[in-house]
């Protein structure tokens, strides 16, 4: 599809929109033209405190009605401050009140095939006896929680219990070790964990209880451990501190009222993907970050009261928490959860997933979609996915070759695609189109413009607005509801991190442009940069040249220190199963970035390999991938990678290299 044409299915210009759409509060039930919907985005951050306020009241039921919108210490905002909400009063019982009191809120299925329907009233119900019972045993809101466990039902009645009960928690990845568990529930000071027995990852058993016992020996605070069975592994038992899952919510009363939470009450708090460094505790409230996600789920996804909505990711990562737990809860939608690896234990695991449930929106990854392209059409082909009508990305920019795949293999050219910016800071949506709100032509690989209310643009070294098609830095100029409360326990960190760059600003770290339409592209991140010969390359932009090549799936692309050139780029290339890797392949794909790019981003080296080193959220570690490439004996912190095999790869690629420019070199120089 040429970039600026618009998407087959999604109507021509000020058409009417599939069927009705969702009204939301100064917003029309209809989507807007272009035009029009560009004069209401300039209109919603002139005055953001006016915007907000009739989305807030509209969409989240308050205990408390608030009646300051924002107070604004810079860089600290609290949104809605004098108000008091519940999450688990929003997620659940207001709910009961209607027709979605018997709806399913989950079709959860275990990475062995096992299927659960969970209805709202299932939820409400096991939510309200686990915060009972918690609440008999003592705990209340001054204590904190950790949860480590996997994508099971018991991981969303946990949050939503400790939300009802006002308890801060963090939820830490299941695949996380015993080291990296233990260091956040000690700067937690958690005193309750919830695990479980073992959880189920690509056919293996992750002893997980073994693992929280060992976290938890280095975690005094600990008082409580909640053990929930999920693979009936025979595990130690502390009597005076561990407590098994069914009793515990056996024993709790039908009913528990929900704490009435200050708007900026410490609803979680969430470590950073480590993509760029030590992760970071992101602290997020209540009413501010409610408020941002049920806005955001309507606009960016249009919900409809038949949809099957399927947030294809893990609630370790905010992803999980915002657009699987808490956004769709709070709109009363119906979502898949599965336990398991998408592509386990075959590549038409996803497929087989939408078929069954009739999935009809699917949100995911580019790194998983390249994952699974990699494996050809077949896969996909062979499973029905006409339930779809409206399609996702998230975590990072999409390539346009892999954006045309989506579009044209999994949605069959006729679902739009909603490619959405933001970032566990954020807390929520930031820049991307609208159904709900507005039919714009879509530009493969562009998120197109931030959603109301955010007030974000793209600026020069100087702070200056850049010109159109300028590279740039991405930036937000005003507070939004679901931004971050703090760096949890390090406030200069939240203010060097994020406020320093451009003072008045936002700064995510992004490279940006905005084009002649004023639509937003991301460029990666701005460490993420190569001077070659004095001239400066993004990484993503040789990635990009890489993926357009025949045959390749993923790329990543660092730099290496030269004498000469200051920097030379270095690539590591999976390729698709059906691609042989031939011994010209490498020259080729260099040739290629040359005439794509240029000579100048021609890679000094192009190595194959069968995986690349990734956070388990999908992300490509590329500070890795660079600490590997320069030969570094420490490359920094590990907890976030899923298969540390992908590291030693590329190590063994990288002295193969060696051995055939140099075959007198010992095995090992080469770093």
């Amino acid at each position: 599809m040429p970039e600026g044409s618009r998407t087959p299915g999604s109507g021509a210009t000020g058409d009417p929109p599939r069927s009705p759409a969702h009204a939301v509060a100064g917003v029309p039930p209809h989507a807007w033209p272009l035009e029009r919907y560009r004069q209401h985005l300039r209109e919603s951050v002139r005055d953001i405190r006016a915007f907000w306020e009739p989305v807030a009241r509209r969409e989240v039921r308050w205990m408390r009605p608030f009646t300051e919108v924002l107070d604004w210490d810079p860089p600290y905002a609290r949104w809605f401050p004098d108000g008091r909400l519940n999450v688990s009063d929003n997620c659940l019982d207001r709910h009961r009140e209607g027709s979605s009191r018997n709806k399913v809120a989950f079709y959860w299925e275990g990475e062995l095939g096992e299927r659960r329907t969970i209805s709202y009233d299932d939820l409400y119900r096991d939510v309200n006896r686990l915060a009972s019972a918690l609440a008999a045993r003592g705990f209340s809101p001054k204590d904190y929680a950790a949860i480590y466990l996997p994508m099971i039902p018991e991981l969303p009645v946990t949050m939503l219990a400790l939300a009802r009960l006002g308890i801060p928690f963090t939820t830490v990845f299941s695949g996380f070790s015993a080291r990296a568990l233990g260091d956040r529930i000690r700067a937690l000071g958690a005193r309750i964990l919830f695990t479980a027995d073992g959880g189920y990852r690509r056919g293996r058993v992750v002893p997980l209880k073994g693992i929280a016992d060992e976290a938890v020996a280095t975690a005094p605070t600990v008082d409580t451990v909640v053990v929930a069975r999920r693979t009936q592994l025979e595990v130690p038992s502390d009597r005076a501190r561990d407590v098994d899952w069914v009793t515990l919510v056996e024993s709790g009363e039908a009913y528990h009222p929900p704490f009435a939470a200050a708007s900026d009450h410490l609803l979680y708090l969430l470590y950073s993907s480590g993509t760029t460094g030590v992760p970071k505790a992101i602290a997020h409230g209540t009413g501010g970050y409610l408020v941002h996600v049920t806005a955001t789920m309507r606009w960016v996804f249009d919900p409809q009261p038949s949809d099957v909505f399927w947030c294809a990711a893990d609630v370790g990562w905010v992803t999980g928490h915002s657009y699987l737990i808490f956004g769709p809860l709070s709109t009363g939608i119906t979502s898949v959860m599965y336990e398991g690896a998408l592509d386990h234990p075959t590549p038409a695991r996803l497929w087989e997933i939408v078929e069954r449930y009739g999935v009809s929106v699917l949100y995911t990854s580019p790194t998983a979609l390249r994952g699974l392209r990699k494996s050809g059409e077949a896969p996909l082909r062979a499973h029905d996915r006409s339930s779809l009508r409206l399609l996702g990305t998230v975590g990072e920019a999409i390539n346009p070759e892999v954006w045309e795949w989506y579009f044209r293999e999994v949605g069959g050219g006729r679902c739009p695609i909603v490619d959405t910016w933001w970032q566990t800071e954020t807390g929520g949506i930031m820049i991307s189109s609208a159904p709900a709100l507005a039919s714009l032509p879509q530009k493969p690989g562009s998120a197109t413009f931030p959603l109301p209310g955010i007030d974000a643009d793209v600026v020069n070294e100087r702070g200056e607005p850049a010109a159109a098609g300028e590279k740039g830095f991405a930036v937000i100029r005003q507070p939004w509801p679901g931004m971050l409360l703090r760096i949890q326990g390090d406030d200069e960190r939240y203010r060097a991190a994020y406020w320093t760059r451009f003072p008045g600003c936002y700064y995510p770290g992004d490279y940006a442009l905005r084009d002649p339409d004023g639509y937003f592209w991301f460029l990666g991140r701005a460490d993420e940069v190569l001077k070659v010969a004095g001239h400066r390359l993004g990484t993503i932009e040789i990635e990009d040249a890489l993926l357009t090549y025949p045959g390749v799936a993923e790329a990543a692309v660092c730099g290496r220190a030269d004498e000469i050139r200051g920097e030379v780029p270095v690539a590591f290339v999976v390729l698709r199963s059906d691609t042989p890797a031939t011994s010209t392949l490498a020259d080729a794909l260099r040739d290629h970035v040359a005439e794509r790019i240029g000579k100048i981003a021609r890679p000094e080296e192009v190595h194959l390999v069968h995986s690349l080193p990734k956070t388990r959220s999908g992300k490509i570690i590329r500070r890795v991938v660079k600490a590997v490439a320069e030969g570094r004996g420490d490359i920094g912190d590990l907890t976030t990678l899923e298969d540390g095999a992908s590291v030693e790869e590329i190590r063994s690629a990288l002295r193969s290299f060696a051995r055939q420019i140099a075959p007198d070199a010992p095995p090992g120089e080469s770093g």
